[in-house]
């Protein structure tokens, strides 16, 4: 690269992490700078590096792993990882890391996951801005210069990583149980046969245990529908209690039930808070605080409450709810989002700590996961849904204009709008509340609605979306919410929050209910629901069965 020639790396530095397409957006010279930068971030501080099993992975960890050493870290190279092993480690040995993954994202893309000692994590008002200020620096001058000290040394983390999740839910073999996991090819295919495949009771039928970065069955996105299909499918084959699906990384986990529904992870915050915080107070801890993101559901702070906790709202985002944990000393916390977190894991994110805590509440009851789950499934929810509208900040005002000013409806703005019309004096049937964010990087609003009863939700579901989508969001985006059908038209087994994420495989348009189907939005193509699962097969123009 020619001396001193300009570079900007704003556009794969993202607010909580690096993220782009392998080789072109993120080259291994790239990957380079940002580790020796990084080092220099943590004056040559001790870094553990590892990476997933993406193709490009390898190199681009042994990238920054060289640049981090050059600027006089000493790097323990842990190779194949997932991202809460990682965690643990950086925990365990009190050490920064560096994880090389691009989590969900598609097989061209890669990224860095950057945390400092302890799995303090970093975000770009806390060092990653600094970080991509670094690197480009060293790239506009083609050179790194090297610094003393600067070492590289193996290090094998997978079992103090396993040692850690049996000793924080040991499971007793109450019951013999039957759990199907999808690993989709990625991460969890190497930690899932080290936690579980050792537990004698447990049965684990093993689903794309490949170690394939190419992602050959189907894309690492569990909260994509589409992907849980061959779960679901394996799940009533073998008549198993439950099922599990990991991201690429494995720091997310998404559960279904023994009949192949999935579970809202709202429900899975509340049902592991309630154990965390028994477990606390059993241990004299007198009101342990738990945290969850403001756009889940109104039942998870009802739990921590009566189970003698203290909730506490967090905005939307892995460092901020990692940053409140330790301000709070919280015992857990839950996103919407299927990450789970945890005080005694470094308050780091888990997928498969989390799914040690359902099968060892399902082995504690007597029931199937389904009634275990179902009082923690109380409310209507539309999920999340998101709307491209022209100016975000206009629409969201509009919302709070017209509903924040009525009587006993209350507001916040902790992250975007919250509006609130609940409470003891309020009739169930007129009780609600929503979320109406930004995204931080495209011109969408994302809205939450929940209410004690199903027909409230589609009411204010629909009057917020007419209110966002009016004639300064552009008359198409408005002719598409108002021609939607209520929820559930697609199937009433469809959760509300896996509607809310679904996509056109065709065109990547968002997707409306119709009659036995989904439709874009965008394309108008009209795609099938089978057994509660949608099925978005590219190219489908017709309802299905003549609907």
């Amino acid at each position: 690269m020619t001396e001193q020639q300009a570079v900007d790396l704003s556009g794969i530095v993202k607010k909580y992490d690096v993220r782009g397409v392998a080789g072109t957006e993120l080259t291994e010279e790239i990957a380079r700078a940002l580790g020796a930068a990084f080092a220099d971030l943590l004056d040559a501080a001790p870094i553990i590096v590892a990476h997933d099993m993406r193709v490009s992975s390898p190199a681009l960890a042994a990238a920054v792993a060289e640049g981090a050493a050059r600027r006089g870290s000493t790097v323990a190279e842990a190779g194949l990882s997932s991202t809460d092993q990682l965690y643990c480690a950086s925990g365990q040995h009190d050490a920064a890391g560096v994880m090389v993954t691009a989590s969900h994202n598609p097989a061209p893309d890669n990224g860095l996951k950057l945390t400092r000692a302890g799995a303090r994590a970093i975000s770009r008002e806390t060092g990653l801005e600094d970080v991509r200020r670094g690197a480009e620096a060293y790239l506009a001058a083609g050179v790194i210069p090297e610094r003393e000290g600067g070492r590289r040394a193996p290090l094998d983390t997978l079992e103090d990583y396993t040692a850690l999740l049996h000793r924080l839910v040991p499971l007793g073999g109450r019951r013999r149980l039957r759990v199907v996991v999808d690993a989709a090819d990625a991460m969890a295919s190497l930690t899932v046969p080290a936690v579980l495949g050792t537990l004698e009771h447990l049965d684990v039928v093993p689903l794309h245990f490949g170690l394939d970065g190419t992602f050959p069955h189907h894309p690492a996105n569990p909260l994509d529908p589409a992907n849980l299909v061959d779960l679901r499918d394996a799940v009533l084959a073998a008549g198993a209690d439950l099922g599990l699906a990991f991201d690429g990384d494995a720091d997310r986990c998404v559960v279904l039930d023994e009949q192949g529904r999935p579970v809202d992870p709202s429900a899975v915050t509340a049902l592991i808070a309630g154990r965390e915080i028994a477990r606390a107070r059993a241990a004299g801890e007198e009101r342990p605080v738990v945290v969850a993101n403001l756009v889940s559901s109104r039942h998870v702070a009802e739990v921590i409450a009566a189970a003698g906790g203290e909730a506490v709202r967090s905005p939307v985002g892995h460092s901020l709810i990692k940053a409140i944990m330790a301000e709070r000393s919280a015992v857990f916390g839950g996103e919407h989002s299927a990450h789970y977190y945890f005080r005694d894991f470094f308050f780091a994110d888990s997928g498969l700590l989390a799914a040690l805590h359902v099968l060892a509440a399902l082995e504690e009851s007597d029931g199937p996961l389904s009634a275990l789950v179902a009082e923690h499934q109380p409310y209507a929810a539309s999920g999340e849904l998101n709307t491209t509208v022209a100016d975000p900040s206009a629409a969201r005002e509009r919302v709070r204009a017209a509903l924040g000013a009525r009587p006993g409806v209350e507001a916040d703005d902790l992250d975007g709008l919250t509006l609130t019309h609940w409470g003891e004096d309020v009739p169930a049937a007129e009780r609600w509340w929503l979320s109406l964010r930004s995204s931080n990087t495209e011109p969408l609003l994302r809205l939450n609605v929940e209410a004690e009863e199903a027909t409230l939700m589609e009411s204010v579901r629909d009057e917020v979306l007419a209110i966002i989508t009016d004639a300064d969001a552009g008359d198409a985006a408005g002719a598409g919410a108002g021609s939607s059908l209520p929820a559930g038209a697609s199937g009433v087994d469809v959760p509300s929050w896996v509607r809310a994420v679904l996509r056109c495989p065709d065109c990547g348009g968002s997707l409306q209910d119709a009659t036995a189907g989904l439709r874009c939005e965008a394309c108008g193509r009209v795609h099938a629901v089978e057994g509660g699962i949608p099925v978005l097969i590219a190219g489908r123009a017709e309802a299905p069965d003549g609907a």
